[in-house]
């Protein structure tokens, strides 16, 4: 799995698109139980190197309570975004993942990661790439139905501070979904 990671880490099949140029970031082994499947790291994450070191990522581990300690161990979550590299700014935020990750990488690390138990996919571009045509018909819609997912997926909204507006119009999530899913991952961890 090393050697995957490395050249992921060396790739530099996007360079021309990229403002700050490529710094893939990707956390995976083949022991890791959970695969968090996300959307493309933002500055703060291409600035640092580590993955989810942002607002986003605070949000993120206490949705599933997890330590730093344990999200940052390699052995039990694997993470890998939809395009590793920051892709730019866009009006409304980042812009969206590169393309040419998903076709290029995610089958290879997938083929690897060999006891996962649960994948989680955060948000909109991972939910399309992964769920297809059992999608809802908005994602709100897709994450409501979150348990319909299990075993294989769980989807999750971006827990980006831009999403505060549908966590406040969909109280339910916190309330109802999050505590069920801590349980999940706790039960999963343990």
């Amino acid at each position: 799995m090393l050697d995957l990671i490395n050249e992921i880490r060396a790739c530099r099949a996007c360079e021309n698109h990229l403002p700050l140029g490529p710094r893939p970031i990707v956390q995976a082994s083949s022991f890791a139980r959970i695969l968090i499947v996300s959307q493309a790291p933002g500055l703060k994450v291409h600035q640092t190197g580590i993955p989810w070191n942002d607002a986003s990522g605070d949000r993120l581990r206490d949705w599933l309570g997890l330590s730093r300690q344990i999200f940052y161990d390699a052995n039990v979550v694997s993470l890998l975004p939809m395009g590793f590299c920051y892709p730019g700014r866009a009006q409304s935020g980042d812009a969206p993942p590169r393309k040419e990750c998903f076709p290029l990488w995610h089958s290879r690390v997938h083929s690897q990661l060999t006891n996962i138990r649960m994948t989680l996919i955060v948000g909109a571009y991972a939910q399309n790439a992964y769920l297809k045509d059992r999608r809802k018909s908005n994602m709100t819609k897709t994450i409501r139905a979150w348990s319909e997912y299990l075993p294989g997926y769980l989807p999750l909204p971006h827990p980006s501070p831009r999403n505060n507006v549908w966590l406040h119009q969909n109280p339910w999530f916190l309330e109802e979904a999050i505590p069920k899913i801590r349980q999940k991952v706790a039960r999963l961890l343990s």
